[in-house]
């Protein structure tokens, strides 16, 4: 039996109305995760996409830093390069640079992928770290309360990139990925943890996108070739944050600025 979700997306005129609307989601979220469990935990991913999304979570010209208690987030990797901390290459560096150094998040909320460690070494001590942090135990997932994504023009998202080994792994909650890349290998939470997530916001813009988001959602089934349709939520619903150029092969969304499709996969 196909699987059936909701897709909202909502379409913004630029990027930085897109960054704006971003930042606000990200605080809600934390907000309410706070409220009813105490404590949120999101995953990032990085990208020039999200750069100014951090760059707004840490403006003090912003309400939206004095709206997330800092001593209540978690910060966690959707995946890494296998590169050190302060390479310029590495999703925890931009993180660090933009938001992390500049907002009151304690050194011990923030849980990064060691992209300097041999990958496999990077992978095994993340999924340790998740295990410890969510206090797992057995099979058990870790339940994000929000995931951050991005969308490539090849169709991967994480570094689940087509044709990888990681596509097929079910039962490990982070796997070493070696990709056709400047930095070839890299560590990515698996699809099953990203799915499992409460909350996934893809934030997507640029023409490039356009054709390859409307192949992801409307398109046949093909994660091979598309890892990005992996993400099938358990929730039944994710959110995508688009600008007009991204949004051009999908249905024009309501005067609101919202649209809706029922993906079945």
């Amino acid at each position: 039996m196909p699987k059936t979700f909701q897709v909202h997306y909502q379409v913004e005129e630029n990027s930085e109305a897109m960054s704006l609307t971003a930042v606000d989601w990200i605080a809600s979220s934390v907000e309410f995760a706070v409220r009813a469990r105490g404590t949120a935990r999101i995953a990032i991913s990085g990208g020039n996409t999200p750069k100014r999304t951090f760059e707004l979570l840490a403006d003090p010209d912003h309400a939206f830093r004095k709206r997330i208690d800092w001593s209540r987030l978690l910060v966690f990797w959707v995946d890494e390069r296998c590169v050190p901390p302060d390479s310029a290459d590495s999703n925890y560096h931009l993180a660090k640079e933009t938001f992390l150094s500049k907002v009151p998040l304690p050194a011990e909320n923030v849980v990064r992928i060691e992209g300097e460690l041999d990958p496999e070494e990077a992978a095994a001590r993340y999924e340790s770290a998740l295990r410890d942090r969510f206090r797992l135990e057995g099979a058990e997932l870790p339940r994000f309360d929000l995931i951050l994504l991005g969308l490539g023009d090849n169709g991967h998202t994480a570094s689940l990139f087509p044709h990888s080994s990681a596509l097929h792994e079910v039962m490990r909650l982070a796997v070493a990925t070696q990709v056709e890349a400047k930095n070839p290998w890299r560590v990515t939470l698996t699809w099953p943890v990203i799915n499992h997530a409460d909350k996934i916001f893809f934030l997507i813009q640029d023409t490039s996108k356009a054709d390859v988001l409307k192949e992801v959602l409307l398109g046949p089934y093909r994660p091979e070739l598309l890892p990005a349709q992996l993400i099938r939520p358990e929730s039944g619903e994710m959110t995508l944050l688009l600008d007009r150029a991204a949004a051009a092969k999908l249905p024009p969304p309501g005067p609101d600025g919202m649209g809706l499709l029922g993906v079945s996969r």
